[in-house]
């Protein structure tokens, strides 16, 4: 087992900018239900087709780039089930939920098939990523990774051993891995033909929330009561100065990503949206969001001009530019 080091980190609040943000604003998007959304993605051959996953078993579909969606109804028994992934390449798309359940489409969502999990799974799936056609990937809740070339009937374990319980897994575009233990003490690393997960230590006392992999070379970390890191380049125990940005007053912070080279959005509790346009050096609220009244669970950017955050009770909330 790895124990945690308990450190002080030194934390900055950095010069909190000033002035007015030059970028688009997020406006709330209508959805047919209340759940909250887990996940969303669009096709790699359409950018107008969509979906959207969340609790309750929600499926929602775009044909208009996100202005408006519209549930699918699939019948899955009596079992209330959470979708929490959800992927597609062309065609071919994944769905991934809790209890165990893998869903599998080849005609562009119009049906769905049920892929058969063995009892023996380890942990409940938590991620799935489509790869090309009939190949994908899906990690559980406890780190188990596996592949499958043939849609699904037969599966390869990639890791050797299970890293534990997460709270939250990240894979990055070129197959790197980042889970976050449940308890937020220590993080682990996976790399496409390593055997088994390398843990690192946080290195502060504040229990870490999210980590993923940055474009531009390094790695950043949310932890408790509204402080993030980034790393420095290349490096995934080198961490420059922590930072603690007024504009978060202390809440916790949920998603990371970088809408280009020079900005970054960072969502939270309690309608909080960071924005920095200097690759994280300086921070400010994004005011547009402040009165939606739900927390911010994820964030995604397809393309510089097209961004969503997904939030409880049914929030969705779309950027537009000025």
């Amino acid at each position: 087992m790895l124990f945690c080091v308990s450190v002080t980190a030194t934390v900055s609040t950095g010069v909190e900018a000033v002035a007015a943000s030059e970028s688009g604003t997020w406006q709330q998007v209508e959805l047919p239900t209340k759940s909250t959304l887990l996940d969303m993605t669009f096709s790699n051959t359409d950018p107008n087709h969509g979906w959207l996953v969340g609790t309750d078993a929600t499926l929602l579909e775009t044909h208009d780039a996100g202005k408006t969606w519209q549930p699918q109804k699939l019948d899955l028994g009596d079992n209330a089930y959470r979708f929490v992934s959800v992927s597609f390449t062309g065609n071919e798309g994944w769905i991934a939920g809790k209890p165990a359940l893998l869903l599998h489409t080849e005609d562009g969502g119009q049906s769905w098939s049920r892929i058969g999990l063995s009892s023996k799974l380890p942990g409940e799936p938590t991620l799935v990523k489509a790869l090309a056609p009939k190949s994908a990937e899906m990690a559980t809740d406890i780190g188990a990774i596996y592949r499958t070339d043939d849609s699904g009937q037969n599966w390869k374990a990639l890791v050797t051993q299970a890293v534990g319980a997460v709270r939250n897994l990240y894979r990055n575009d070129d197959g790197r891995y980042i889970a976050v233990s449940a308890k937020g003490n220590f993080y682990s690393t996976w790399s496409p033909g390593e055997q088994a997960w390398t843990q690192h230590n946080r290195n502060s006392s504040r229990r870490v929330q999210n980590m993923g992999y940055a474009p531009d070379g390094r790695t950043w970390m949310l932890n408790r009561g509204g402080v993030m890191q980034f790393s420095e380049v290349g490096t995934l125990e080198k961490w420059q100065k922590a930072l603690a940005p007024k504009a978060a007053n202390g809440l916790g912070l949920l998603d990371l990503v970088y809408q280009d080279e020079e900005n970054i959005w960072v969502t939270g509790g309690s309608s909080r949206l960071l924005h920095s346009q200097d690759q994280g050096k300086t921070w400010q609220r994004d005011e547009s969001t402040k009165n939606i009244g739900a927390n911010f669970y994820r964030i995604y950017f397809f393309g510089r001009d097209r961004g969503f955050i997904l939030g409880q009770d049914g929030t969705l909330l779309a950027y537009s530019q000025p």
